[in-house]
């Protein structure tokens, strides 16, 4: 088989519409735009309004949403507990286990309580997460 005998199905192809091609072929003189107007003129934006003002002005504008917002992807520390203390933890391994989506930067808050000793790196750890980390004999690593 070669490529140039490849054809579409019968009539699931139309022809193109031939417009300004004279009277006789019905689509002669105005081209099927009517008379006059702005329409039979040219393109017209497919925002305007017809001249009232536009709704993207009429609808007030609230705030500010910075550019590059900086994302946090929270875990608690209740969350850890099911690891074992030999294993290390960090925001590669949260994203195998589904705890954070991977979208951002990781930050470890304090929520819960911890029993093992766990070796756990993040991007940031809250002051409350720190002490029970260290408390249960664990270490951070912040980077």
């Amino acid at each position: 088989m070669e490529m140039e005998w490849l054809k579409p199905p019968p009539g699931s192809v139309a022809r193109k519409k031939r417009v300004g091609r004279g009277r006789s072929s019905g689509h002669g003189k105005t081209s099927g735009r009517g008379h006059k107007g702005q329409k039979a003129r040219g393109k017209v934006h497919p925002r305007f309004e017809g001249g009232q003002m536009p709704l993207v002005r009429r609808i007030p504008k609230r705030g500010f949403k910075p550019v590059k917002k900086e994302e946090w992807e929270i875990v608690n520390i209740k969350d850890l507990t099911i690891f074992s203390e030999k294993d290390e933890i960090t925001p590669e391994i949260l994203k195998e286990k589904g705890l954070i989506k991977g979208k951002g930067k990781v930050k470890i808050l304090g929520e819960g309580e911890i029993d093992r000793k766990l070796k756990v790196k993040a991007h940031a750890f809250s002051e409350k997460a720190a002490q029970k980390i260290k408390k249960a004999g664990g270490e951070i690593i912040v980077g």
